[in-house]
C-alpha cells in the first residue's frame, strides 16, 4: 500500500511538471538570466519568505488538541525558518541592489495573491492544507536551488555572498523534506489529505505565476 506522501506526489505530478516547464525557471536553472531578473527573483522571494514564520504561527494556532504533534512539528519549522528573509535582503545587497527599498515595498500582484491564498487556507479553510504549500516550496528548492545558484553565479560572475538564500535552501530542504514526509504520512484523516493535495496543486499554479511575473530579456 502506498504511503500518503507517495499519493501526494502522484496526484500533484501534472501540476509539478507544468510548473517545471516555466521559462523563467528553466532559464534560471541554466544560469541564462540577467542580473535584473535575478534581483527581481530575490525581491519576490523576500516578499513571500517574510511571511513564512507568521504563516507557520497562524497555522499552529488553528490546530485542535488532537493535532498537538503537528503543532510541535511546526515549532521546529519556525526555529529553522526564522530570519531567512534577511538572507534574501543580504543577497540583494551583494548584487548591488538596495535592500531597504524593498523591505517595506510592495510585491508583484502574483506574489501577493499566493501569500493571501496561504493565509486564507489557514484562516478560512483547513489549516492542515498549508502543508501543501510546504511541499511546493521545499520540493522546488531541492530540485533547483543549489544548481541554479551555481549556474547563475558562474554566468553573472557574482560573489558567493549573493546566493546565501538559494545555496542554503537546496541542501537544507533535503533534510526538511525527510522530516516533512514522516509528518504527512501520519495524516490519516481523508479531509486533511485532500486539503494538502488541493493546496499543493493550487500552489504549483500560484508559485508558478510568481516566476512568470519575473522579467526576461
Amino acid at each position: 500500500m502506498n504511503s500518503f506522501f507517495e499519493r501526494l506526489q502522484s496526484e500533484t505530478l501534472a501540476a509539478r511538471e507544468a510548473f517545471l516547464g516555466i521559462e523563467q525557471l528553466g532559464r534560471g536553472a541554466r544560469g541564462d538570466i540577467s542580473l535584473e531578473t535575478y534581483i527581481a527573483f530575490l525581491v519576490q522571494a523576500y516578499h513571500h519568505v517574510k511571511h513564512t514564520v507568521p504563516l507557520l504561527m497562524a497555522c499552529g494556532s488553528r490546530f485542535p488538541m488532537e493535532k498537538e504533534w503537528l503543532r510541535e512539528a511546526l515549532a521546529e519549522y519556525i526555529e529553522e525558518e526564522t530570519g531567512h528573509q534577511e538572507w534574501v535582503l543580504n543577497d540583494i545587497r551583494a548584487c548591488g541592489g538596495d535592500p531597504e527599498i524593498h523591505r517595506y515595498g510592495t510585491p508583484n500582484p502574483e506574489t501577493e495573491l499566493m501569500v493571501a491564498y496561504a493565509y486564507d487556507v489557514i484562516n478560512r479553510g483547513n489549516p492542515v492544507g498549508f502543508f501543501g504549500m510546504v511541499l511546493v516550496l521545499e520540493g522546488t528548492s531541492i530540485q533547483l536551488a543549489t544548481s541554479a545558484a551555481q549556474a547563475i553565479q558562474n554566468s553573472l560572475d557574482l560573489p558567493a555572498t549573493a546566493f546565501s538564500y538559494l545555496s542554503s535552501h537546496g541542501s537544507l530542504d533535503i533534510e526538511h523534506m525527510k522530516f516533512y514526509e514522516s509528518l504527512v504520512n501520519r495524516l490519516d484523516d481523508d479531509k486533511d489529505q485532500q486539503a494538502v493535495i488541493h493546496v499543493a496543486n493550487m500552489m504549483y499554479r500560484l508559485y508558478g505565476d510568481v516566476f512568470r511575473s519575473l522579467p526576461l530579456d
